[in-house]
This record gives C-alpha cells, sequence and structure tokens, in this order.
C-alpha cells in the first residue's frame, strides 16, 4: 500500500505544472506545521521538532526556488519566507502552539493564492518548453 501511494505521489509531481508544484510544497509546509503544533499542544517537544524541521525544509526550497531578477514580487516572498522562518523558529523555541496556528492561517492564505495561480490555464506555447525550474514571477 505504502509503495502504491509512493508511486502516485511521484507520478503527480512529475506531471505536475510549476505552479501546481509550488502548490504541493505549501500543502506540505501546512502539513508539517499543523502536525508540529498538534504535538506541542500535547508536550511531544521532540516530535514537535522534527515537524518543524521538515517545514522549514519547504519553506528553504520555496525561498531558494525564488528568480530574485523577476522583480519585486520574488523580494516580497523572499521577505515573507524570511519572516516565516523565524516565527517558527520562535514558536518552536516557546512552545506556541497558538502563534503556530496564527502562522499556518496565514501560510494557508499564500497556499490558496497559488492555487488560484496554478488552476489558470497557461498557453500551449508556454507548457511545450520544457521545465527548466519554477519562476514564481510568471
Amino acid at each position: 500500500m505504502r509503495s502504491t501511494v509512493r508511486q502516485y505521489t511521484q507520478n503527480n509531481v512529475q506531471t505536475a505544472t510549476p505552479g501546481q508544484l509550488v502548490v504541493m510544497l505549501y500543502d506540505g509546509l501546512i502539513r508539517f506545521m499543523s502536525q508540529s503544533r498538534a504535538a506541542l499542544e500535547r508536550g511531544d517537544v521532540g516530535e514537535a521538532g522534527l515537524r518543524m524541521s521538515r517545514a522549514q525544509a519547504i519553506v528553504t526550497e520555496l525561498r531558494c526556488t525564488l528568480d530574485m531578477t523577476q522583480g519585486q514580487i520574488p523580494r516580497n516572498l523572499a521577505a515573507i519566507y524570511d519572516w516565516t522562518t523565524q516565527e517558527m523558529t520562535a514558536a518552536r523555541l516557546a512552545g506556541d502552539a497558538p502563534r503556530l496556528g496564527a502562522l499556518i492561517a496565514q501560510i494557508t492564505e499564500l497556499r490558496n493564492a497559488w492555487a488560484q495561480i496554478a488552476a489558470v490555464e497557461r498557453p500551449a506555447a508556454a507548457s511545450s518548453r520544457p521545465v527548466v525550474g519554477v519562476n514564481l514571477a510568471g
């Protein structure tokens, strides 16, 4: 069963558009932050830390994929990702589940915006080009 789920996920990633990949990253980020929050609420600091580390790795990936030559949007996203990392670290160190909950709500809004962007059909010419990286600006 686990192998089937892994194959399904791998297929989804390999066939996703760049926008859909970003949404998948946000989904993972929200999932791991939620798991970390739940662990904090039950007092399992070790599990909270493990889940938060996974969430921070996703934020790092989102930050690294920004094309900073594309103007103000990637700079704004970089600032949001830097702030998100700071907030996750502060919540983790303080064991502050409500602070993490507020961060999850804000990240969920960003995720929903990306989902709307990813849902817009791209012109056929753009979809026929090979995907070299994720251009978050367009």
